[in-house]
């Protein structure tokens, strides 16, 4: 590990967060079996949130295990461009209202649509987690073929 994110990780880090809509976060389901789903997301200077049903598999799986691991890659038209993330991390519900309330301004910002099933109550049984790193790998073909550093989670001061 090559340890905290400097500046320009964190930057490169932000970025690919930036060019990605959706992320896959892989849970720990009852019987043993990883799942993996792709969720649409939101970051605020890298702190990841996702909403989802809140009776969904993957809540409950995130209830009985916190433990998740994620991806994200921006979309690309060649490999000499791949850029991605992935992470071992946790998954928090997020219970307070104004962190909830933050997270929707942000959700209505970034995916305008999202209004229209606000609207129609059918985000009522919405479940918000927030994604906390616990280590982080950046991958980066233009540095070289299948070039990844892994860090520390990234440090919202750096």
């Amino acid at each position: 590990m090559t340890g905290p994110m400097s500046p320009d990780t964190k930057k490169s880090f932000l970025s690919i967060l930036d060019g990605a809509p959706d992320l896959t976060v892989a849970t720990n389901r009852a019987d043993g079996f990883p799942q993996a789903t792709v969720v649409s997301f939101v970051h605020d200077d890298g702190v990841i949130y996702f909403g989802c049903d809140a009776g969904s598999q993957k809540a409950q799986n995130i209830a009985d295990d916190e433990r998740v691991s994620v991806t994200v890659t921006p979309p690309f038209d060649d490999w000499n461009n791949i850029r991605g993330i992935s992470m071992g991390a946790r998954a928090k519900r997020v219970t307070d209202e104004k962190e909830r309330f933050h997270v929707m301004e942000l959700m209505l910002k970034r995916f305008p649509q999202v209004i229209d099933f606000v609207k129609t109550g059918e985000m009522d049984d919405t479940a918000v987690f927030r994604i906390e790193p616990e280590v982080v790998s950046i991958l980066d073909y233009a540095k070289g073929f299948g070039h990844s550093e892994l860090h520390a989670a990234p440090d919202k001061a750096a």
